[in-house]
């Protein structure tokens, strides 16, 4: 997949003439979760945030943004959506494969949609114009690779997310990651990246397993509720809990040394205004956006973590 240069798209729109802009009038309609836990959170913050800058930045756009609470809910949405006028649809699915009729029918009559975080399980590019996403095979696999080589020999429990496409994804990495090294999988549930589901699950695993070494969950809300239930039990062999997303806690505890958080690994909810960003400039200049965009998947360490700590952002 090629990768596109946002800074050109984003340029494009930003010079592109004033008087030519407001010619135009568009509707972009944004489709994603509600805010559920702390991630999808930050998702709606970023998708109002960025809709209030675009209509500011092209007085003839109008973004409508909708949250849904589910699948089944979220594909009604689209559809209203479509009602709507709408000429390009952005959405973060919360489970793509139940969704991918509603969004062909969005883009069976012409429509530009981007699609947001989660690709169908069979990946068909034809439901798409552009996909931005994080890197959720690299996701896992950096934080496998910083296991192996931190404690080659861990005995490590790990917390999936949700049964959908990126969770396999996030986990085929993770076993790349730690292949060829002695580091040992003792379990593997799903938490359903929420805090109170992990907390069952780590729960669960405290007792189930005398020794554990190290914790690999997909999510930063997870590791919330991971590191309560350790607290609780008032385990101490356990060295040190992986999680992902870069949320400002996390980042946070990186920065300070916290002994349970040495690293983080970032997947950032602000993709949802990437996407938007690059669909206004593929509708307002014809910038060529088709493609893929994968952000990376960075460590955060303590070396880098202050590049990294937004203090103001909900998540």
């Amino acid at each position: 997949m090629r990768k596109l240069m946002l800074g050109l798209a984003v340029a494009a729109v930003t010079f592109a003439g004033a008087a030519h802009a407001q010619d135009k009038k568009f509707t972009i309609g944004v489709s994603i979760p509600a805010a559920d836990h702390g991630w999808t959170s930050g998702v709606v913050f970023h998708a109002e945030r960025v809709a209030k800058l675009l209509m500011a930045e092209h007085p003839g756009l109008n973004v409508i943004v909708k949250t849904s609470p589910d699948a089944a809910s979220q594909a009604n949405a689209v559809q209203d959506l479509d009602t709507q006028g709408i000429d390009a649809l952005v959405i973060l699915p919360s489970d793509p494969d139940p969704l991918v009729n509603a969004i062909k029918e969005v883009k069976s009559k012409g429509k530009f949609v981007a699609l947001v975080d989660r690709a169908p399980s069979n990946n068909d590019n034809s439901v798409r114009d552009l996909y931005v996403a994080g890197n959720n095979p690299a996701l896992g696999e950096v934080a496998g690779k910083y296991i192996a080589e931190k404690t080659p020999d861990a005995e490590v429990v790990v917390i999936r997310g949700l049964p959908i496409p990126i969770d396999q994804q996030r986990q085929d990495g993770f076993d790349k990651g730690i292949a060829g090294s002695k580091v040992k999988v003792l379990d593997r549930q799903y938490g359903n990246w929420n805090r109170d589901d992990a907390f069952k699950v780590m729960q669960d695993y405290l007792t189930k397993y005398p020794k554990i070494d190290v914790v690999w969950c997909q999510d930063d809300d997870m590791a919330v509720g991971v590191l309560q239930a350790i607290e609780q039990a008032k385990r101490t062999d356990i060295q040190y809990v992986v999680a992902g997303a870069g949320s400002k806690d996390m980042v946070k505890k990186v920065m300070d040394g916290d002994k349970l958080i040495p690293v983080d690994v970032l997947y950032p909810p602000a993709m949802v205004g990437t996407a938007m960003e690059l669909t206004a400039a593929a509708l307002y200049d014809q910038v060529p956006v088709h493609g893929s965009y994968i952000l990376d998947a960075t460590l955060v360490t303590k070396d880098n973590a202050k590049d990294f700590y937004f203090p103001d952002s909900p998540f």
